[in-house]
């Protein structure tokens, strides 16, 4: 019996339980836990909602109940009384025309709707950032694992090399140039390592957690262009996209204080229904106890205020021209980033093609070049950049089709219409199981 067949396999059913890879959906997951932004965007709706019950609030009738208890002393001459006095008042106060209350009311419901469809923004923000960040360590891990490729294969013609010298079969400056791209190699991987570290720091800052073994991307794929005119995407996205939407309620908001600002010249007109209930009367003289009850009309008509309000007025109308600038800058920049999403994710559709082909003739010139070596009629150094001419073509493409789903979600995004069904569409880009299924025991 081989009792290390024996081993390994009870190792691999005891430790292959802990072996998994993240993919896209359980990355969102971790997001959607951990991300603060989203958070914060959640948040600000509950401000909205109590800001609103406020502005309410202040319509609705207002009650408030008043209770006095106090000793009372008067002396004239030698005379005297002493005595305890009482008196309770309720009252009511109800608006019947207050129009800086309605329409700060009115603003109350524009900020609301402004803060949800920025949560709305947020939630598609971080459905591409994990997109985005995820094949961003893909692509890193790609290009370093191409170095290490040519790392290895070079290596090998090294060491061919070296015993052909020894032979006395090749040159000096053969050796020399081989060893000089082995040492160029090794600088491009000292590179590489660190963009793969500083990608998955960007992931991590997703998920709060340090992401494990990635799937990888799989072969077959199907890169299709967008279909559609950008003129029209453009039209899809000035109405779809949830920023430039809560930007037009944050403009309706500062138009309505606006409004709510000029009304404070105006007059206030309130419903006072007040009962008392005292033994105390004028100077605190006693008297029987009293009740009272009082149905009043109160007109308040501002006058004077020092220009508080004059200048309360400006300001919301400066607020309101720095909401439309806002709005204009947004605006500029949803048609840039909808165009060059739409444009660039195209365009690495036919560089995907077009370094395909590339890549094949890259092969055949580099077999062609080793084939002519062994014949003595090409030079180490044809065979050196043959080599990596083919390996700088594969890595081309690896970023032609990263570039090509990053800047599909890209489009998504700014159109207003990502979603998780998006999510699921660049999982079925993934392979089904880890790549490197031994790295799980290392």
């Amino acid at each position: 019996m081989n009792w290390f067949k024996v081993g390994l396999t009870i190792l691999i059913l005891v430790v292959g339980n802990t072996c998994y890879a993240d993919d896209l959906l359980s990355i969102y997951q971790q997001a959607l836990e951990a991300d603060p932004e989203l958070k914060s965007s959640e948040t600000k709706i509950k401000i909205g909602d109590a800001q609103k019950g406020q502005a309410l609030g202040e319509m609705l009738p207002q009650i408030t109940g008043t209770a006095n208890w106090s000793t009372n002393s008067q002396r004239q001459g030698n005379r005297g009384n002493d005595y305890a006095g009482t008196s309770y008042v309720i009252s009511l106060n109800q608006t019947l025309l207050d129009f800086p209350k309605f329409w700060n009311w009115r603003k109350s419901q524009a900020v609301e709707s402004q803060y949800t469809l920025e949560n709305v923004q947020a939630q598609q923000t971080l459905l591409f950032k994990v997109v985005d960040k995820y094949f961003t360590v893909l692509e890193a891990e790609d290009e370093l694992s191409f170095y290490y490729s040519e790392e290895e294969t070079t290596a090998q013609q090294l060491a061919q090399i070296q015993a052909l010298y020894d032979k006395q079969l090749v040159k000096i400056t053969d050796m020399y140039a081989i060893e000089a791209r082995l040492d160029q190699i090794k600088a491009d991987i000292i590179e590489a390592e660190a963009k793969v570290v500083t990608a998955k720091e960007g992931l991590r800052e997703l998920t709060n957690t340090t992401p494990a073994m990635l799937l990888k991307l799989r072969e077959g794929i199907d890169y299709k262009e967008l279909e559609g005119k950008l003129e029209d995407w453009l039209a899809v996205a000035k109405s779809e996209n949830p920023t430039l939407a809560a930007q037009q309620y944050a403009i309706a908001a500062a138009d309505l204080d606006v409004t709510a600002q000029k009304a404070r010249h105006l007059p206030v007109v309130e419903l006072q229904l007040n009962y008392y209930n005292t033994n105390t009367g004028f100077q605190s003289a006693f008297v029987n106890q009293t009740d009272t009850q009082v149905a009043a009309i109160n007109v308040n008509v501002p006058i004077f205020s020092g220009g508080t309000i004059t200048q309360r007025t400006q300001e919301a109308q400066h607020k309101l021209t720095l909401n439309k600038y806002d709005n204009e800058a947004k605006l500029r920049a949803l048609v840039k980033e909808t165009s060059d999403a739409f444009l660039t994710s195209n365009a690495n559709v036919r560089r995907i093609k077009a370094t395909r082909k590339a890549l094949e003739s890259a092969t055949k010139s580099r077999e062609a070049v080793e084939a002519g070596f062994g014949y003595g009629v090409e030079t180490i150094s044809d065979v050196l950049k043959a080599q990596e001419e083919e390996f700088k073509t594969k890595r081309d493409l690896a970023k032609a089709k990263y570039g090509y789903i990053k800047n599909r979600m890209r489009f998504m995004q700014a159109i207003g219409m990502i979603s998780e069904e998006n999510l699921a569409e660049a999982k079925g880009w993934l392979q089904t199981t880890p790549a490197q299924e031994m790295q799980c025991f290392k």
